[in-house]
């Protein structure tokens, strides 16, 4: 087997294992807040703060961490992420009031960066014509984990606790960390100098095409998890039972992950075949005419149907804007290119729930529903109007920044 498939086959179990860690305990910080950590008043407000300071510092922290990267490898970065955010998970079973627990969640922001890490690695270290069809299977991976990982925490804390739960996920996540050890980098050329975020930025902004993959990779971010703090409410409202809207809303969610696994690696080959550009420009049109049928959904099996054929379709964004950056970087600049565009999907989980929340209350959800469908659409009409020719980018490869991401072909 080709080193690069032993890569990617690896780093898709430890990318599962550590995803499936993180769900298996975050669905549950309400309960836990509530329950272990004595929080009645303003619950909400604390479980929305605890999810999202997270993915806020990481957000921050990414350009750093994708920075060492490229300095001294993907490798070590996953091994850093690993150990880190086993820590973190199993500090959080011993905490003892919200506080406590907001800082160990700010920890966790800070040690993040195993995605990112994984997808460098695999962007860096498989044949340019394979770049699509890895980036597709890697998509799978967290797709799987979100799956299994809150069916597996609720099994594990019916039989030890929601601290359990934690323990648990510390323990997933040091595996992930270990399989990751068996990982093979190839000894590419590394930058001795340090750069800053902003030195990062001018370089991302001075390269073709990548300031529009972060800018899409925000919007596609912030339509999804615009969802996230309104779908069990939607739930109940077309007809769904309140004593198990959480479930129902759950195995409504897990119907786009179960979507992901089928088409990911699909999609990533035929982003090879076809071209990123329309690759992407499917899956957008797909998840903007998905969004806006959901409107019509009149109960919960047809809206469970019509969220699982969006997630066939939307299955091509992530994958895709994926190879798009490792595509566009060269490869001394691609961990810190994978890492901006890990900012751009973080500061859009933090986004998307606020402004969710902001115009499911003034609005009605409903209209949550049009505008995000409305939004793909515009952003897919955006990438049929910029597309990258051929022609194009083999211009703007015979430059400087783009020829030496073409030297990734081993």
């Amino acid at each position: 087997m080709p080193h690069w498939k032993r890569n990617l086959y690896t780093l898709w179990l430890g990318l599962f294992l550590n995803y499936m860690a993180y769900t298996l305990s975050v669905p549950f910080f309400p309960l836990f807040l509530q329950n272990e950590l004595g929080v009645q008043s303003g619950l909400e407000v604390w479980s929305g703060i605890s999810i999202s300071i997270s993915f806020l510092i990481s957000g921050l922290c990414a350009p750093f961490w994708g920075s060492l990267a490229d300095r001294h490898g993907s490798k070590l970065m996953l091994l850093r992420s690993g150990a880190g955010l086993a820590a973190a998970h199993l500090a959080n079973a011993f905490v003892h009031g919200p506080y406590s627990f907001l800082a160990v969640r700010i920890f966790q922001g800070l040690m993040a960066g195993f995605h990112p890490a994984s997808v460098t690695l695999v962007g860096t270290n498989t044949p340019e014509k394979h770049v699509g069809y890895a980036m597709g299977v890697i998509s799978t991976s967290t797709a799987a984990g979100g799956i299994l990982g809150p069916l597996a925490g609720g099994v594990i804390s019916q039989w030890v606790g929601l601290r359990g739960c934690f323990v648990a996920s510390g323990i997933l996540t040091l595996v992930s960390a270990m399989i990751v050890m068996g990982v093979r980098e190839n000894q590419a050329k590394r930058v001795s100098v340090r750069t800053g975020w902003i030195a990062d930025l001018k370089t991302a902004a001075a390269t073709p095409g990548l300031m529009r993959t972060y800018g899409l990779i925000l919007l596609v971010s912030t339509s999804v998890m615009v969802l996230e703090p309104l779908l069990t409410l939607y739930v109940v409202s077309i007809g769904g039972n309140p004593d198990t809207a959480t479930l129902s809303a759950g195995i409504v969610f897990s119907a786009v992950g179960v979507a992901t696994v089928i088409m990911g690696p699909r999609w990533g080959r035929l982003g090879g075949r076809l071209g990123y550009d329309k690759t992407l420009m499917i899956g957008l049109v797909g998840g903007g005419i998905g969004n806006l049928l959901q409107v019509l959904a009149f109960n919960l099996y047809v809206f469970g149907g019509v969220r699982f054929a969006y997630g066939l379709f939307f299955a091509a964004v992530y994958p895709t804007l994926n190879a798009m950056v490792v595509r566009h970087a060269a490869l001394e600049f691609r961990g810190r290119a994978v890492s901006l565009s890990q900012s751009a999907n973080q500061f859009g989980i933090v986004l998307g729930p606020l402004v969710g929340g902001f115009i499911g209350g003034s609005a009605g959800i409903p209209v949550v529903f049009l505008l995000t469908g409305i939004a793909l659409l515009a952003a897919a009409w955006m990438v049929r109007k910029s597309a990258v020719t051929p022609q194009k980018l083999e211009q703007d490869n015979s430059g400087t920044v783009a020829g030496a991401g073409h030297s990734s072909n081993h």
